[in-house]
């Protein structure tokens, strides 16, 4: 599957409809991530909770939204909120540029936009790779990430969509493989 370059300004790239791991795209039994960077760090989504990738354009704010919300688009007729994932995972605010990117993203009965660096990869994965997350001594840290992925010289961080947009109650999409490891 082509990418498009996601760090061209102002154009978009659709990548794939779907939702959640049971659809998780799969070849020969592994998972698939889109993987981007925030800083110097590395991460990822399940693709199929991928449904476009744009270049960065300006929102429009909305009043008493937490410093992570950027404010919303209008894509196609869709409201779509953009979340700052560097402000969100306390690293500090992201000041736009051409070269940030938008993942368009589709969680549960969201969709959602997340503000990001650049995009990097699609990485397959074997479901037994994908290892749990150390304890760090708070819960809050932990309901953001769905585990870690080794790759031969780079560590990627796979987010929970499901843990940054929903409610606790709900399991992460990977527990199943948290508890077998």
């Amino acid at each position: 599957m082509a990418l498009q370059q996601a760090s061209m300004p102002a154009g978009s790239a659709s990548v794939r409809n779907g939702g959640g791991i049971e659809g998780s795209a799969r070849v020969a039994e592994k998972l698939q991530f889109i993987t981007f960077t925030l800083d110097a760090e590395e991460y990822g989504v399940d693709i199929m909770m991928v449904r476009e990738i744009k270049g960065w354009a300006s929102t429009t704010r909305i009043p008493n939204a937490p410093p992570h919300v950027r404010g919303v688009i209008n894509l196609r007729g869709v409201i779509i909120p953009i979340f700052d994932l560097k402000a969100r995972f306390g690293i500090g605010l992201t000041d736009p540029t051409k070269v940030n990117v938008v993942i368009i993203v589709h969680t549960g009965a969201r969709t959602v936009g997340l503000l990001v660096d650049t995009v990097s990869d699609i990485i397959s994965v074997e479901p037994g790779a994908i290892r749990p997350v150390p304890e760090m001594g708070t819960q809050s840290e932990d309901n953001f990430i769905d585990g870690l992925v080794a790759l031969d010289d780079r560590m990627v961080t796979l987010v929970s969509l499901s843990g940054l947009f929903r409610d606790k109650a709900e399991p992460s999409l990977y527990a199943d493989n948290r508890l077998s490891q």
